[in-house]
C-alpha cells in the first residue's frame, strides 16, 4: 500500500515542480493577466542605439514575456540585423495570427528600433553580434529563414512558433551563441528529426515533438523537457532552467 502511495505522488511531485514557477510570476506581478494588448506600449525600450545611430553591422535576438496568461509559461523571441551603415534593422519573426488569417506566419520588417516592448512587455537582449561577425552571419541567417521548415504551419504549443523559428536559425548559424531561456517554449520542436544541436549549436538534444527531451551542451547545460515545459543547471553563472521562471543565477554576478 505505502509504495502504491509513494507512485501516486511521482505525479503530484512532477505537476508541483512543472508549475511553481509559472504561478510564481502571476502572484508576484512578473505577468500582468489583464493588460490590453492594443492599449500596451510598442515603443523602444532604450537597450540599443537607433541603426542610424550605430554605423557598424549587428546581429541581436530579442526575447520578451508573452501576451497576458502565456507570459506566464513563455516568451516571445525575434531576431533583427542590418548590415553596416544601414538606417533600419531588418526584424523577422514568427507571429500566430499571420497563420489564423491566411498568411505566413513569419512576418518581416524594417524597423530602426526592434528592441521595442512586446505588448507592454519590456524585451532582452538573448544573443548579439556586432562588426565582422556580424556582417559575415547576416547571409547565413538570411539562407536559414530562407529555409525555415515551418513557414507555413503555426502552432502556439508545443510548436512549431515563434521559438521554434529562432531556435532554428541558432542551430544553423552556431556563431550567434544563442542560448534560449526554458521559457522559450517550442525551441525544442525539431524539425524531421529526433536528435539536434540545440539552439546554440554546441552539444546534443533529443526530442520528441517538443514534449519530451533531454538536452546536454556546455552552453544551456543540462535540461529536461517536460510537455515543453524545461528544466535543469546550466554551468554559465552558475544558473538554474526553470519553467515560467526562466534562469534563476546561483550566485551573485
Amino acid at each position: 500500500m505505502k509504495e502504491m502511495l509513494a507512485w501516486a505522488l511521482w505525479p503530484a511531485l512532477l505537476l508541483v515542480l512543472l508549475l511553481v514557477g509559472p504561478a510564481t510570476t502571476v502572484a508576484t506581478g512578473m505577468v500582468d493577466l489583464d493588460r490590453r494588448w492594443w492599449e500596451a506600449s510598442r515603443e523602444s525600450a532604450g537597450l540599443i542605439p537607433p541603426a542610424a545611430d550605430e554605423r557598424q553591422a549587428a546581429v541581436r535576438v530579442f526575447g520578451a514575456r508573452a501576451v497576458r496568461w502565456r507570459g506566464a509559461f513563455a516568451i516571445h523571441t525575434w531576431i533583427a540585423f542590418k548590415p553596416e551603415g544601414a538606417e533600419a534593422y531588418t526584424r523577422h519573426e514568427v507571429i500566430g495570427w499571420r497563420y489564423y488569417r491566411g498568411l505566413s506566419p513569419v512576418a518581416s520588417s524594417r524597423d530602426p528600433t526592434p528592441d521595442r516592448f512586446w505588448f507592454g512587455n519590456p524585451p532582452e537582449i538573448l544573443a548579439e553580434l556586432t562588426g565582422e561577425a556580424a556582417a559575415a552571419a547576416i547571409p547565413r541567417i538570411e539562407a536559414a529563414i530562407a529555409a525555415y521548415p515551418f513557414a507555413d504551419l503555426y502552432r502556439t504549443w508545443p510548436g512549431p512558433n515563434s521559438n521554434t523559428f529562432v531556435a532554428w536559425i541558432g542551430r544553423e548559424v552556431p556563431s550567434l551563441g544563442l542560448n534560449l531561456p526554458p521559457t522559450a517554449i517550442g525551441k525544442d520542436f525539431l524539425a524531421d528529426a529526433l536528435i539536434a544541436a540545440p539552439p546554440s549549436g554546441r552539444g546534443v538534444q533529443v526530442s520528441l515533438f517538443g514534449l519530451l527531451g533531454l538536452t546536454l551542451s556546455p552552453v544551456e547545460g543540462l535540461e529536461v523537457n517536460l510537455l515543453g515545459l524545461a528544466f535543469g543547471v546550466e554551468p554559465a553563472g552558475p544558473a538554474l532552467r526553470l519553467p515560467g521562471l526562466g534562469r534563476v543565477r546561483l550566485l551573485p554576478s
